[in-house]
């Protein structure tokens, strides 16, 4: 999600000013030849299958991209994806922002959408534009991808709407923090390009079906938080469709699938992670964790900070026995032993 900032198009139109500039000084000089330059008529005979490719990746932009639609909210811009006849819309959390109202723009039409829910611990919401025919995307099965499979982002990239891009299936990835204390249980990583504007666009596969919905980009701190070329993630299909069908269903989540500790938490500059309340009842509380409790490790894995603890978690199971390391107000150590619940949803 970004506002809408092209400054970069100033400095590459200028260049190529300066370039023709460049050429039609070099091709002034010298006398005029008495006869006209011949030209080549030969032209490549690509391999049938390498044509065969093409139209593939073609068949999928123009059969998708009616389904990838812009959603517009006063934080942002981003994408979003059809998810069935109704006009409900699946897109990230992060790009419908902390308030609406959402303007959704479908191939030369834009409309007016509704908030339906969403579920932050998986950067997922849903989004409804009423009364109008919107073209669902189809949805494959996500686990039946493989690292080297084909992949096709298609979204709008810095309000470049409709942009398409390619790569494969990288990897799979568990744990993915984004930094804000959300971490995702398990993500697809791509070489296609995701850039600001992607986030809630389609991932798809040769046969035009989504296959994830492209989140994060990955950024490399040695070069001032710039954008890491070739590595972005996408949250995959399945997930997407289970918790969008649980939002449409019910207007929340009902059943998040995701281990849960029953505590609200808090960095420490690096010292460990700070327990700040307690839910009654929940895990935590059963085994007897209180305010000012520190979290130094779960299962012997460092948890300096908030995005540590929330990675290491979401990669485990609900009714996972784990072993916490704990600093106490007075400074003592313990371990505490404690079985994860189920997140109770949104």
């Amino acid at each position: 999600m970004v506002r809408r900032h092209l400054w970069w198009l100033g400095p590459l139109a200028g260049a190529a000013v300066a370039g023709a500039v460049v050429a039609a000084v070099s091709l002034g000089g010298g006398s005029s030849p008495k006869t006209a330059p011949k030209t080549s008529h030969a032209h490549l005979q690509p391999a049938a299958a390498a044509l065969a490719f093409q139209h593939a990746i073609t068949a999928v932009v123009h059969e998708l991209s009616p389904s990838v639609v812009q959603i517009q909210t006063p934080q942002g811009l981003g994408s979003g994806v059809v998810f069935d006849t109704n006009g409900d819309i699946v897109t990230n959390n992060h790009v419908v922002g902390a308030s609406g109202p959402f303007t959704v723009t479908a191939g030369a039409h834009s409309y007016g959408a509704s908030l339906v829910g969403r579920f932050p611990p998986d950067d997922l919401a849903v989004v409804r534009v009423s009364g109008r025919h919107l073209t669902p995307a189809a949805f494959a099965d996500s686990s039946a991808l493989q690292v080297g499979d084909f992949a096709i982002a298609i979204g709008n990239p810095l309000g470049l709407r409709s942009s398409v891009t390619d790569g494969i299936v990288s990897a799979f990835r568990q744990g993915v923090s984004e930094g804000n204390g959300v971490a995702l249980p398990l993500m697809i990583q791509t070489s296609a390009a995701i850039n600001p504007g992607n986030s809630g666009g389609a991932l798809a596969d040769l046969e035009g079906r989504v296959i994830g919905i492209p989140t994060l980009a990955a950024t490399d701190p040695e070069l001032g938080g710039a954008a890491a070329p070739g590595i972005g993630f996408a949250i995959p299909s399945n997930l997407v469709k289970d918790i969008a069908t649980q939002i449409i269903r019910f207007g929340h989540v009902t059943d998040s699938h995701r281990a849960y500790l029953g505590v609200e938490i808090g960095d420490t500059n690096g010292l460990g992670v700070y327990i700040q309340s307690v839910t009654a009842g929940g895990p935590a509380g059963k085994a007897g964790l209180v305010v000012g409790d520190v979290i130094r490790s779960v299962n012997g894995h460092q948890t300096l900070t908030v995005d540590d603890l929330t990675s290491i978690v979401s990669e485990l199971k609900p009714g996972t026995t784990v072993a916490l390391s704990i600093v106490t107000q007075r400074g003592s150590h313990k371990t505490v032993h404690l079985t994860l619940g189920t997140f109770p949803g949104s």
